[in-house]
């Protein structure tokens, strides 16, 4: 089966009517927020690296790091290869995301090719870098590469959503995550966009950048 790719805010609408008219939640939530973003990023190594960037620090926090080595200009896989370890930790990388921007930059990926595999293989490719989790792997094929049916069940802001919108005792754990969002399919990437949105809305900060 061909996956779905979100291209424009039409595709993200008609995933939201779907997932509305499957479940009273997710309708619930889609009142609340309103309009959902398009969230599509361009593809390749600076936004590879900026899911990197964006790994267990604030959205605040990713946005002010980013922005600095953006002004840097420590945004392509040799000026990362170049740069000195002062350089980067100067731009705000820690230790361990110094090391995972290196590897990325050795690593060689051909992003090219990674549009034209399927999701799962995406993945596989990418998880294979050090730095580079199922969370950044995932990000990375919803926005950049547009996937519909992509899901990040690690991602703590998406099990807090799901939490207070479906009443959980807890956040969901990411394996039962994952078994959750299967009701979601094909359109788990909205169903996350939905569920971000949500989390705005709820605690009145953002959940993704």
């Amino acid at each position: 089966m061909t996956e779905v790719i979100i291209e424009t805010l039409a595709d993200v609408e008609a995933g939201a009517d779907y997932l509305a008219s499957i479940c009273p939640r997710m309708a619930h939530a889609r009142a609340l927020t309103g309009p959902l973003p398009l969230r599509r990023k361009p593809d390749g190594f600076a936004e590879l690296l900026s899911a990197i960037i964006s790994q267990q620090v604030s959205v605040a926090s990713a946005a002010a790091i980013w922005k600095r080595m953006q002004e840097a200009k420590l945004t392509g896989p040799r000026k990362i290869m170049w740069a000195s370890d002062d350089d980067l930790r100067d731009a705000g990388l820690s230790r361990q995301k110094i090391r995972y921007s290196k590897a990325l930059a050795e690593a060689r990926i051909d992003f090219d090719a990674l549009r034209e595999m399927p999701s799962d293989q995406v993945i596989k490719t990418l998880v294979v870098v050090p730095g580079i989790g199922a969370w950044t792997a995932e990000i990375y094929a919803m926005f950049s590469l547009g996937r519909a049916d992509v899901f990040a069940p690690g991602d703590l802001a998406l099990q807090e959503a799901a939490r207070v919108l479906y009443d959980l005792p807890e956040r969901p754990k990411e394996k039962e995550f994952r078994q959750m969002a299967v009701a979601w399919q094909p359109y788990r990437s909205v169903a996350a966009r939905i569920l971000w949105a949500y989390y705005r809305v709820d605690k009145n900060r953002e959940g993704i950048r």
